[in-house]
């Protein structure tokens, strides 16, 4: 089963941000991660208005555990801090079917 992360993310200092932005792709490519929602008009209908939301899809829960958990993710992870308030969350999608 594919497995996903969820991620809004407040920016604060684009600068500091594009550092995240150079390195975070190379982790995501390493563990077949693919994006399926990034940044774009958004509607919230409920909760708190987020900035960005993101959603990348890889092919297993697996793989997108050890992406998060990646030498090349956690130096992206460490170069965002301070430039962006992140949520995160990795979920485990549903199987696919015929139907589906």
């Amino acid at each position: 089963m594919p497995g996903y992360w969820l991620a809004h993310v407040t920016v604060t200092d684009p600068v500091a941000y594009a550092g995240y932005q150079s390195l975070a792709p190379a982790a995501f490519a390493r563990f077949g991660g693919r994006f399926l929602a990034r940044g774009g008009e958004a509607d919230v209908c409920e909760g708190p208005a987020l900035d960005r939301h993101v959603v990348i899809e890889f092919p297993t829960l697996e793989a997108a555990r050890a992406c998060y958990a990646s030498p090349e993710y956690q130096a992206a992870r460490q170069a965002r801090d301070g430039a962006a308030v992140a949520h995160v969350v990795i979920v485990e999608g549903l199987a696919q079917t015929a139907a589906s």
